[in-house]
């Protein structure tokens, strides 16, 4: 007689992950052990506890990742200044690796044949679940269920759980999907499938629409050491908590609304509409640092690897060597990045106004454009005759060969 399969699913209470327990009950000889990862949803998560139990599941882990999100996942990923297609800063995409890293260590501890996981065949998610699985538990079996079963749309998955009197975790009043940790909030779906949409005023969960943010401009300094924040106006905070204030910053003031349309993975164009508040401050922040305390060739190599930085958090490569490489690069990039930057929150709008470092490289001597001792502006002559070189070879050249 064959044992009983084992199966851990990724675990979220939401609706897709509602109908995969029973599903996975009725087509495979298995007992499910839930895991719900607590990124910062927000939510509370004791009653998924139940709610699992209820819906067939053996067990659940309830995991605590949040300070491990934000010290392995987002600073890094601050640091290198990466951005998806110049809006997107990657909230979805940096929380599923440390989501998955928690999945193998599970499966590894509770001996399991397979890990599932509630992402769509269409979406990018199921490349990020499933790449961090290989990168560390390469035998591992895996189930993706969007891709084998009979039900096609949310509607199917609602009329799936109706059938079996199993609550609905969704409603037609909001007809969204979303995502939601510590760093943001996405809207996709429903009307905002067609671009031509402006988003409704309701849709936004965490930011104040800006048209009715305070008409007083707020400020807020943020201090860093080696590229990491530290401190928020003076006090110092651990990790967690410096996110939280500068959500509740950003949100209160209008900051951190995207919207956008982007190129997933899987070769489609999807609209996604995010609310990113204290993110959006730190990005900004650490740009301004960057300004003054990287030199110039440092600092324009490493607006290149963002780029590069950027596609592979997105993409689901977090495990790969060359993400690990870059990380190394933006490392030592940072040692100089400690100092503190102002920034100014009005209407949606969010500005930095002030910035200083030990190791600043701006140099009030140098820039001004009053008189001064250390720059000979007759030296320019000389620089502009060598770096025009080579134009003026060519434009001679060309006047030659027409002649």
């Amino acid at each position: 007689m064959m044992k009983k399969m084992k199966i851990l699913l990724a675990y979220s209470g939401g609706l897709d992950t509602s109908v995969i327990i029973p599903w996975l009950k009725e087509n495979y000889d298995c007992d499910v052990i839930a895991m719900a990862a607590d990124v910062g949803q927000g939510e509370e998560l004791s009653p998924l506890n139940k709610k699992a139990i209820d819906s067939g599941a053996c067990k659940i882990y309830i995991e605590d990742l949040k300070e491990e999100f934000v010290t392995d996942f987002i600073y890094p990923t601050l640091k290198a200044g990466a951005v998806y297609e110049g809006k997107y800063l990657l909230g979805t995409s940096m929380a599923r690796p440390i989501i998955a890293k928690r999945l193998v260590e599970i499966a590894k501890k509770e001996n399991c044949d397979a890990i599932c996981h509630g992402a769509t065949g269409k979406g990018n998610d199921q490349v990020r679940f499933e790449l961090t699985v290989k990168a560390l538990a390469p035998h591992m079996k895996i189930i993706a269920p969007w891709r084998i079963w009979d039900i096609k749309s949310r509607d199917d998955a609602i009329r799936y759980l109706e059938a079996r009197n199993l609550p609905l975790p969704v409603s037609k009043k909001r007809p969204y999907s979303m995502d939601r940790n510590l760093w943001h909030l996405s809207h996709e779906g429903s009307d905002l499938e067609d671009p031509w949409n402006e988003p409704q005023q309701d849709l936004y969960l965490i930011c104040t629409p800006p048209g009715d943010a305070p008409d007083t401009p707020a400020y807020v300094e943020i201090g860093f050491e080696e590229g990491v924040p530290v401190t928020v106006d003076g006090k110092m905070l651990p990790p967690v908590e410096i996110i939280e204030a500068l959500n509740k910053a950003g949100a209160a003031n209008g900051v951190g609304i995207d919207d956008m349309v982007e190129n997933r993975l899987v070769g489609m164009k999807s609209r996604g509409v995010y609310e990113t508040p204290g993110g959006t401050i730190l990005y900004e922040a650490h740009r301004a640092l960057e300004s003054i305390t990287l030199d110039r060739d440092t600092l324009h190599y490493k607006q290149g690897a963002a780029l590069k930085f950027a596609e592979l958090v997105y993409y689901g490569q977090w495990y790969s060597p060359l993400r690990e490489a870059l990380s190394a690069f933006v490392d030592a990039t940072q040692q100089n990045v400690t100092g503190t930057v102002r920034l100014k929150l009005y209407k949606g709008s969010c500005v930095a106004v002030g910035v200083k470092s030990p190791y600043s490289l701006y140099s009030e001597e140098f820039a001004t454009f009053g008189e001064d001792e250390v720059y000979n502006q007759h030296d320019a002559e000389g620089f502009i005759n060598l770096f025009g070189l080579p134009l003026k070879v060519k434009a001679l050249m060309d006047e030659k060969r027409k002649l």
